[in-house]
């Protein structure tokens, strides 16, 4: 793997307590994590609702963390603008959200492209797929779109809660995408714990989101170090 790969870990802060976030999601910065997740539900592409450009706008203002704004939603490219305006950092979106096609996918990114043209902004792109998605719908963007694409993030979950298990056969699209494109930012999202750091670590990713496992651990600070820790063998 690529040696200019970094590791990076990214608690995520639906498990923060939301009445405190501001300084809970600063005491994980201070803790080593590089980034925050942030959890975005729509009740509709998920049975679940979180929260919204609003909030992360509120956020952005008491915190210098990266923010990587994971849109679980059904229509992206309605919320493009405010999230970008509010300050992520990175939006990340589902390949099956829109009409769930390449075309639909592209229109997502050239949105994002647009929306940091016309607001002066530098928000990366990322896309995300379920788990019963293939990972070779991935390819055709990959292939013609590399400059355009900050990150792919695969679910190692059914998004829309967080306290799921571990799906160990999802970091087989992990391993294929890092053989394919060995420079790529590869994020895994769900049950990532101390433990099933491991596998996913092995597998090729070096990006990884982290909810209860960090934010409930007794040591925040020693389970992040165990997470960069295995990633870093890795890279």
């Amino acid at each position: 793997m690529s040696q200019q790969l970094q590791a990076i870990i990214c608690p995520s802060i639906l498990s923060a307590d939301f009445a405190t976030l501001a300084a809970d999601s600063n005491q994980m910065l201070d803790f080593g994590a590089d980034w925050l997740h942030v959890d975005v539900m729509d009740g509709h592409f998920v049975n679940n609702i979180t929260i919204g450009a609003p909030v992360v706008k509120s956020l952005r203002k008491h915190t210098k963390g990266f923010l990587d704004c994971h849109l679980m939603v059904s229509h992206p490219s309605k919320w493009i603008h405010d999230f970008i305006e509010a300050g992520a950092d990175n939006i990340t979106f589902h390949y099956e959200s829109e009409n769930g096609d390449l075309e639909s996918t592209l229109k997502v990114m050239n949105l994002i492209k647009e929306e940091n043209e016309k607001q002066g902004k530098q928000c990366k792109t990322s896309i995300t797929i379920k788990p019963k998605t293939p990972v070779d719908v991935l390819f055709p963007i990959l292939d013609n779109h590399t400059e355009s694409i900050y990150m792919i993030l695969i679910m190692s979950v059914e998004p829309g809660f967080g306290g799921q298990s571990f799906m160990a056969d999802q970091m087989e699209k992990v391993k294929i995408l890092r053989e394919k494109y060995p420079h790529l930012n590869i994020q895994v999202d769900g049950g990532v714990t101390e433990t099933t750091i491991v596998p996913a670590a092995e597998a090729g990713a070096n990006v990884v989101v982290s909810g209860s496992a960090i934010f409930k651990s007794p040591q925040p600070q020693q389970t992040i170090k165990v997470m960069r820790e295995a990633i870093q063998k890795n890279l």
